[in-house]
């Protein structure tokens, strides 16, 4: 099944990422991605919906996503 929702606790430099499917099942667990890698990661997957807590930090990478879903387009 697809990862509709994917949740990431946001760091200083390893985030924790994990993504369910439509029943609510864990489809992602990645307990340790290095900030380096958070960006390579998120664009792998299909489009989803993404939380994450409220933050300069969920800004900044809010921007990125963004900007890397916009040139994939």
């Amino acid at each position: 099944m697809a990862i509709v929702f994917v949740g990431i606790d946001l760091a200083k430099n390893v985030f924790a990422v994990h993504g369910v499917d439509e029943l609510g099942k864990p489809a992602l667990v990645r307990p340790h991605v290095a900030q380096a890698k958070l960006l390579e990661l998120i664009i792998s997957l299909a489009p989803y919906l993404t939380g994450m807590e409220a933050c300069s930090g969920a800004h900044h990478f809010a921007r990125e996503f963004q900007k890397s879903a916009t040139s994939c387009d």
